[in-house]
């Protein structure tokens, strides 16, 4: 938990940083968002809701970095694993990530991806029914291909945080990844 703590704390530091020299354009701005989907595959959870939060600089017209976090709260779902049946917890991804965006055109379809570390939050244990300890986050990747305008963000996604071997039962490996769509709204930052 200390490590979640100093992250977020850093992360508002290096956010009040960026913040603090805005113009009143479209290259600096707060994007708020959410997404769902399914989880891929589909092994101790069935799909995801969450919220995403980031700052982006414009560095080119067509080029924009930044950070992003959120939450991802993947729903656990129920399995059978060598003739028993595992009762798999909910639990929560928090990144911390780098944003990178190619937007070819003012308006259109545009490419990015999110990469950092992804904390998991929830129980301890993978499930109910289980004394495998939960893993506590890994590499986090969060590729999309979207539509963009001047206030609005449309993107189908994957996210995925990568655990290793560690929270797998028997044949079921841990999964906290999935597949599906977003929706953001672009904040200009400035004057």
């Amino acid at each position: 938990m200390n490590s979640i703590k100093k992250s977020i704390l850093a992360l508002g530091l290096f956010s009040a940083g960026l913040l603090s020299a805005q113009s009143s354009d479209m290259t600096n701005m707060f994007k708020i968002g959410a997404h769902g989907g399914f989880a891929v595959p589909a092994e101790n959870a069935g799909g995801n809701l969450g919220v995403d939060l980031s700052y982006q600089n414009l560095v080119t017209p067509g080029f924009g970095l930044g950070i992003a976090t959120g939450y991802s709260h993947f729903f656990g779902r129920e399995n059978t694993v060598g003739g028993v049946n595992v009762d798999n917890n909910d639990f929560g991804v928090v990144p911390v990530a780098a944003l990178i965006r190619i937007y070819p055109k003012q308006t259109g379809f545009y490419l990015g991806t999110d990469l950092g570390y992804g904390f998991i939050v929830g129980d301890d244990n993978v499930a109910a029914n289980s004394t495998v300890a939960r893993p506590d986050g890994g590499f986090y990747i969060k590729p999309e291909i979207g539509y963009h305008n001047r206030d609005w963000n449309f993107a189908l996604q994957y996210e995925k945080t990568f655990t290793g071997d560690k929270g797998q039962i028997g044949d079921q490996k841990y999964n906290a990844g999935a597949i599906g769509v977003g929706i953001g709204y672009n904040i200009p930052l400035g004057k």
